[in-house]
């Protein structure tokens, strides 16, 4: 039987149903993976023996004891599997681990088959997904629009229903924007919260470990398995208890319009502001905040400090000039070395004072809802203009996880050209789960279908 959804709570219930196996679905998934014919999309994809192999071995456990059972899921390849070359998108970089991920162990140990490595801007250095020697992954709404970056693999493999679910890695919107470009669901979980043991660092102390699904309730899924205290990792966190945001009483932020830039797109714009309409009808008071502390945070992140900390991480290895450096990555990275440690310290300073600016601002509301981007460019835009419409994209994005935020994008509707927009909702560390009931609940409003699949999203939500 061909299996329309591969959204996890179908593909789970047509388990327990005996509708189909882990066998005939991994079959069909690499099927549909020849028939998209998009090689751009992986950079590394596991011969279908190997996965059949794991499909079967299945049938020994007790499916009541795997939450992922069966489950097809994707990795972007700066996350290691084991026996596997990790190659941050970069060959000449490439390096084969002898251990795999913290969150690739877990996943796997849930009962959830990997399918391939997906590619990415080339060290998590981008938001475009044009940064690559392994070639530009389509966008599956327009091929001549990009996918977005720099989880951009992990976002089309999701949104065509290639996968259930992937791994993505968030430092200043990766796992939100791919999101938005392509009608599906983009969690940024809280720092820490998901293990980064086995991620090759791009701002080391501000990555993030993200998810990418079909919905928001599949995103939670994930999050509950991957998740959780890792003691090898320096920059794991504990969970901590946070007190429970009313549905009832939801205090959303938002900006006020001088600081909404939407880059010419009237669609984009209407497109928000039907988000806002809807979260009101569903009982949220919306409330306008002062967004300059947000904002200016947003521009320290290609500044100073963690643009040195990026040349921390691989700086050591651009500096050798391999042929396989993307120009424009290397030109960004390379570019911390000019940063000296008191400048450094004065960003530290100046987050500081910003973080609490903004955390004042927070006593007003408990959500901030605002738009994934403002806009998106076709492939030749941001190929003539590299910089500063990258920048561009991360207007809404690039504060998160230097306030220390959680979010999750979710679909918000599509522009008269045929490509989708998303809305992203933040809330204060440790909200995870709320916002993935939240973004549920807003995501099911919207009658849309699932990625580009062609699915209607009704279709998995219903009991």
């Amino acid at each position: 039987m061909n299996w329309e959804s591969l959204d996890v709570r179908s593909l789970l219930q047509a388990y327990r149903r005996e509708a189909t196996t882990p066998e005939a679905i991994i079959t069909q998934v690499y099927e549909r993976i020849e028939r998209y014919a998009d090689p751009a999309v992986w950079i590394y994809l596991a011969p279908e023996a190997d996965s059949l192999a794991r499909a079967r071995a299945l049938n020994q456990k007790d499916s009541a004891n795997l939450p992922l059972y069966g489950v097809p899921f994707a990795v972007k390849d700066n996350i290691d599997w084991a026996g596997v070359p990790t190659t941050a998108g970069c060959p000449e970089f490439a390096y084969i681990p002898e251990q795999s991920a913290t969150v690739f162990e877990k996943l796997c140990a849930a009962g959830a088959i990997p399918i391939g490595k997906t590619n990415l801007d080339q060290f998590a250095t981008g938001l475009v997904g044009t940064r690559s020697p392994y070639g530009i992954c389509r966008n599956p709404f327009d091929a001549s629009y990009i996918p977005g970056g720099s989880s951009a693999g992990s976002g089309v493999a999701v949104a065509a229903g290639l996968v259930s679910f992937s791994l993505g890695t968030d430092t200043a919107g990766s796992g939100r924007v791919p999101a938005a470009f392509t009608n599906i669901v983009g969690l940024k979980p809280t720092k820490g919260c998901l293990s980064t043991r086995g991620v090759v660092p791009a701002v080391r102390s501000l990555d993030c470990v993200s998810i990418f699904a079909l919905t928001c309730a599949d995103a939670e899924v994930v999050l509950q398995v991957a998740s959780g205290f890792d003691v090898d990792d320096p920059f794991s966190r504990p969970r901590q208890s946070v007190e429970n945001l009313d549905l009832n009483h939801l205090r959303v932020g938002i900006p006020s319009q001088d600081y909404l830039d939407f880059f010419g797109n009237e669609d984009a714009d209407q497109n928000y502001q039907n988000a806002l309409a809807q979260l009101q009808f569903l009982g949220c008071q919306i409330v306008t905040i002062d967004f300059q502390p947000f904002a200016q945070t947003a521009s320290l992140l290609y500044e100073g400090a963690w643009v040195a900390e990026r040349t921390a991480a691989v700086g050591h290895f651009l500096e050798q000039d391999h042929p396989g450096i993307n120009p424009v990555v290397q030109q960004i990275i390379m570019s911390g070395k000019q940063v000296s440690a008191i400048t450094a310290f004065q960003d530290f300073y100046r987050l500081r004072s910003l973080q609490r600016q903004a955390q004042q601002q927070w006593e007003a509301i408990d959500v901030l809802a605002l738009p994934t981007t403002g806009t998106i460019y076709t492939v030749a835009q941001v190929q003539a203009e590299p910089f500063t419409l990258n920048r561009n994209l991360g207007l809404y994005t690039n504060f998160v996880n230097l306030l220390d935020l959680s979010a999750i994008a979710v679909p918000s509707g599509f522009q008269t050209n045929g490509l989708p927009t998303g809305i992203t909702l933040m809330a204060n560390a440790w909200h995870d789960n709320f916002l993935c009931n939240l973004g549920g609940i807003f995501h099911a409003k919207l009658k849309g279908n699932l990625g580009a699949t062609g699915v209607p999203l009704a279709t998995t939500i219903e009991s």
